[in-house]
């Protein structure tokens, strides 16, 4: 099985570059991210079309997250990260696919910091390492994948000083996202690729993504029990160097069947 994250930043406006890139790549399973489109809006039929049923929950102009499979209609089981009734934005949608439970997560971007959206930020991860805990508490095979805003170490962004204020670098939130892995995930892009800088965003400024100036901010995280299926991991990031291309590039995992 092959599955896949995506940030498409703006699923209509870019869908030719995603219905292409399915084609070509033929993911079995694609989350996705920030789709600025209102539920109504998610080019439901195109995607049906390119061969994948799918469950989404959009916002107008903003965030909006999706799960698309080919192995038959993801089985939603959360359209919300749980803790916060009061949270109405659109950052998270979890489906059963073939025996796996699939998270799909647009993490806050926290920008800028200090103040209100950094944290609202570190409220968001701390509501995902308790969710992701129980998730664990389950055994069963689980990914959780998506855009999560950090760059975890200094190999994950290229050798810059203008980026240290940041929020995707700041100090909480690479320590935030080591909590969450250190619960027992498996970082599956670093996992397969230990020493490699491998980067899955270009900022569309300063020529960044034609000087490799980029960041890897978007990642699939395995249980326990789905860590030792896993095969291969990679960027396909030439996707990045289409016209009119995503900042963000697919990022994909290959795992074995259960029964190998």
């Amino acid at each position: 099985m092959k599955i896949a994250t995506f940030n498409i930043n703006n699923v209509n406006r870019r869908l030719a570059n995603l219905t292409d890139w399915l084609k070509s790549s033929k993911p079995d399973v694609v989350c996705l991210q920030e789709l600025k489109c209102a539920d109504a809006d998610f080019p439901a039929a195109a995607i049906e079309a390119a061969g994948y049923a799918a469950v989404w929950r959009g916002q107008k102009t903003w965030n909006g997250v999706a799960i698309l499979s080919r192995r038959g209609a993801p089985v939603q089981t959360s359209a919300a990260l749980p803790g916060d009734p009061a949270d109405k934005e659109a950052r998270y949608i979890e489906a059963a696919v073939e025996g796996i439970l699939v998270g799909c997560l647009y993490l806050p971007n926290g920008n800028p910091q200090p103040g209100p959206k950094f944290d609202y930020k570190l409220a968001w991860f701390q509501r995902l390492e308790k969710h992701a805990r129980r998730l664990l508490h389950t055994d069963a095979p689980v990914v959780l994948c998506g855009d999560f805003n950090v760059a975890p170490t200094s190999l994950d962004i290229y050798p810059t000083t203008s980026w240290d204020d940041d929020a995707l670098i700041h100090p909480k939130s690479r320590a935030a996202f080591a909590r969450l892995v250190k619960q027992g995930w498996t970082d599956a892009v670093r996992e397969k690729h230990p020493n490699d800088r491998l980067y899955t965003f270009w900022h569309y400024m300063r020529h960044r993504w034609e000087r490799d100036a980029g960041l890897r901010l978007d990642h699939l995280l395995l249980s326990p029990s789905l860590a030792p299926r896993l095969k291969e991991a990679g960027v396909d990031r030439m996707v990045r160097g289409r016209e009119g291309a995503s900042d963000h590039a697919p990022v994909w995992i290959t795992l074995s069947d259960m029964r190998q």
